[in-house]
């Protein structure tokens, strides 16, 4: 992407080396598959703890008050 916006010598090595960066993390990724394991546990850790904090952050419900006043039996 750099090297077709500037079209320098720099940005095509510099593009290039991007591309392999990301070439070498997906093979990182695709032979650890522990790492791999490791990170969707932690990212259902994760998902848990953010379902726990939204139903803190959610108001407690309105306490049922009796009404004021006389109230006539029925009957």
């Amino acid at each position: 992407m750099l090297s077709s916006v500037l079209r320098s010598t720099r940005a095509v090595e510099v593009h290039i080396t991007i591309v392999r960066t990301c070439v070498r993390l997906r093979r990182l990724w695709a032979t650890h598959e522990d790492l791999a394991r490791k990170v969707a546990q932690h990212d259902r850790h994760i998902a848990v703890l953010f379902d726990q904090v939204k139903h803190l952050l959610e108001p407690p419900p309105a306490p049922k008050k009796p009404p004021i006043g006389f109230i006539h039996p029925k009957g």
